[in-house]
């Protein structure tokens, strides 16, 4: 076959896989999601070869979208049986881990939303299955890769705001609980992953940027809540979380100490990150745009530098114009154009974006809120590069989620353990997904 001639060798083993490709094949499991990811790959000359998903209109919109010659699957097994390089798993927020094994049983690349991994267990099980394959795993974590997140790590990397001491991530995410528009696209089943979503679990939006800017690793985790459940009776509310965010705060390996959230709701809109060192300290500004503020002490400054300097950080990339067309700020391209290299230069992702840093984060989530129900007792992240850490976590399941084959939360997903919509909401939510068919 004509065509580029790579050689795809995961670092954690030796033997070789060649493959000869024109083009590096990708498989899409999750025709929501998965749709805008497809469309990012594509721009970076990749093919989609493949499209799953459980629900039908979702993969005709795909295919529409995509091209209506991509094969389509509503099972996963059939589905990686087709002659691909890698897959994206874009399904179901806490359900990437079983696939993700399946595919490196399989020999395939995973490019994974987050999170890794729903539960301890699965952490584990993921490392295991990924140490015994050539695939190479990449977290698909976007936020890191929007403009003022490059520029602080540019800021940090360069040495001038001295040890860093403490770094804040926070993806603020507020919804109008009337949206009905939303609830069908996202939140269509009462049982649906959303509905369960402790306020912890998804923290890569927050975690991720300042891990990657700084490059420190969490260790030991806090969480507190903050309570305030939706008033109005006439919005379709069918979450069982009264919580509108969960402060967590880690002590790292470097020393340093972060605060983040997972997905807040709280006053308005906004992804905010924060890195202060002993020399100074740069943050993106809260207003929407895309500037930073860079701060020092008049005796520490940089020479030639401002006390106080607030701009707009420029691309100062190749690849500007289509960064621009892409969605997260220009995420969702940089971190596809990552995975590309990885696979093209044969290595795994750096940190945070790796598995061992991507099940790091998944730990944060589930343990922070473990210690948000125990009112912020404290919580070591353990350290899954070690067997013997693993053993003891290998039978964890706890999990606040419903399972496909009929299994109930085990934990609370609120702070208020007995929280749940009022009657009214249920019955205005009911209603709702009855006009859906």
């Amino acid at each position: 076959m004509d065509g580029l001639f790579f050689i795809l060798q995961s670092p954690h083993k030796f033997n070789r896989r060649k493959i000869t490709v024109k083009k590096i094949r990708i498989g899409i499991f999750g025709a929501g999601r998965g749709i805008s990811i497809a469309q990012n790959f594509m721009m970076l000359n990749c093919e989609i070869v493949a499209l799953c998903d459980s629900r039908e209109n979702r993969l005709k919109k795909a295919s529409k979208e995509l091209g209506e010659d991509i094969p389509t699957f509503s099972d996963f097994d059939e589905f990686i049986k087709q002659d691909m390089d890698a897959v994206v798993l874009a399904n179901f927020f806490h359900e990437h881990a079983p696939y993700a094994i399946k595919c490196f049983e399989r020999g395939l690349h995973v490019y994974s939303e987050c999170i890794s991994n729903g539960t301890m267990a699965e952490g584990v099980e993921l490392l295991r299955a990924f140490e015994k394959s050539n695939s190479i795993f990449m977290l698909a974590e976007n936020y890191p890769q929007m403009i003022f997140n490059r520029e602080m790590k540019r800021i940090c990397d360069s040495g001038n705001l001295g040890k860093v001491l403490y770094a804040e991530g926070e993806y603020n995410h507020p919804g109008d609980p009337k949206n009905s528009e939303f609830k069908k696209d996202y939140v269509y089943y009462g049982k649906h992953w959303r509905n369960y979503l402790p306020r912890t679990y998804y923290i890569t939006h927050s975690l991720a940027p300042i891990m990657w800017i700084t490059g420190a690793t969490p260790k030991r985790v806090s969480a507190l809540a903050m309570y305030a459940p939706i008033e109005e009776e006439d919005a379709p509310v069918s979450t069982y979380v009264g919580d509108r965010a969960a402060i967590v705060t880690m002590q790292n390996d470097d020393g340093s100490v972060f605060r983040v959230t997972g997905c807040a709701a709280f006053g308005g809109h906004h992804n905010a990150y924060r890195v202060c060192g002993t020399e100074g300290s740069v943050e993106n500004l809260r207003d929407g745009s895309d500037r930073v503020l860079l701060h020092y002490n008049d005796w520490s400054k940089p020479e030639g530098a401002e006390e106080v300097s607030i701009y707009a950080p420029e691309w100062n990339d190749k690849d500007e114009a289509l960064i621009k067309t892409s969605g997260h700020g220009g995420g969702d391209f940089l971190a596809s154009r990552m995975f590309v290299e990885c696979l093209r230069e044969n290595k795994q992702p750096e940190h945070p974006f790796d598995i061992y840093s991507s099940v790091t984060m998944s730990s944060v989530a589930i343990l922070s809120h473990r210690s948000m129900l125990e009112g912020g007792v404290p919580y070591d992240i353990p350290d899954f590069k070690l067997e013997e850490v693993r053993k003891q976590y290998e039978n964890d399941r706890i999990s606040p989620f419903y399972t496909d084959d009929g299994g109930t939360p085990d934990i609370p997903c609120c702070s208020h353990v007995n929280h749940a919509p009022t009657e009214k909401q249920t019955e205005v939510y009911n209603k709702l997904v009855e006009s859906w068919g």
